[in-house]
């Protein structure tokens, strides 16, 4: 695992969202997935911590939420690289430079994290518990170092983004990397998004998809984040999606 990023410390001053003109703040690609991250890393590190070795269900439905969200980090990766790296390179060459050189050791953690999950996978009983343990510990240092990473991104790389790019064309850079998801991709990106997100921003993104989605589809987002919502936010979601509390009931 690599340690923490040394750029931290200069970008940890309290700072206000850039506001464009009018005075809203600035188009933000990086708040809402980055919140989806946070949620999907802290509830995985909690269960892969509380893992029973010795009830071998448990083991496995552990570990199949542990390879979903290294998926969804390496896929993550993958995005920025082709998309916002690019993008800022384009109009200050060396600006993504260090976050892009960080990318690349999460890529060998991510690669490091699968392999200790298949030798716990494989593990007899006897040496379940150490293994398990190793791998609690390297997930929770992968964690921290993403936690320090994105903040550097909401921070460094937001500024960079909003200094040389308008939000019309922020939008359009949005715009295709969503379209470049598969759909499984951005069910996976949902499900953690919106509970993650505040009762004004999962009305913004509601309203989003219900402007692209046939209704069938929306129905079935809705019913897929029940669950995941308590019961003051879902009524709050079912409001502004325009349906009933009770579907998925």
């Amino acid at each position: 695992m690599t340690s923490p990023s040394p750029s931290l410390a200069a970008a940890t001053a309290p700072s206000r969202p850039a506001l464009a003109r009018s005075g809203s703040p600035r188009f933000d690609l990086y708040s809402g997935i980055h919140k989806a991250m946070r949620s999907f890393m802290a509830e995985t590190l909690v269960r892969v911590g509380r893992i029973d070795v010795a009830d071998a269900a448990d083991r496995g439905q552990a570990l199949v939420q542990l390879e979903q969200l290294l998926a969804f980090c390496a896929d993550h990766l993958r995005h920025e690289n082709t998309f916002v790296h690019t993008a800022i390179e384009a109009r200050q060459p060396g600006g993504a430079a260090k976050v892009a050189e960080e990318h690349v050791e999460h890529g060998e953690s991510i690669a490091a994290l699968r392999e200790e999950a298949a030798a716990l996978q494989a593990a007899p009983e006897y040496a379940a518990a150490a293994l398990a343990l190793r791998l609690y510990r390297h997930l929770a240092l992968f964690v921290a170092e993403n936690l320090q990473h994105m903040h550097i991104e909401e921070t460094v790389h937001n500024a960079l983004l909003w200094q040389h790019f308008t939000d019309a064309e922020l939008a359009e850079l949005h715009g295709r990397l969503l379209a470049s998801l598969a759909p499984e991709d951005k069910q996976t990106a949902a499900r953690w998004m919106l509970p993650a997100s505040t009762p004004a921003e999962r009305a913004a993104m509601i309203a989003g998809m219900k402007a692209e989605l046939p209704p069938e589809a929306l129905l079935g987002v809705m019913v897929m984040l029940r669950p995941h919502l308590d019961t003051a936010g879902w009524a709050k979601l079912a409001n502004a999606a325009g349906v009933s509390t009770q579907i998925g009931a």
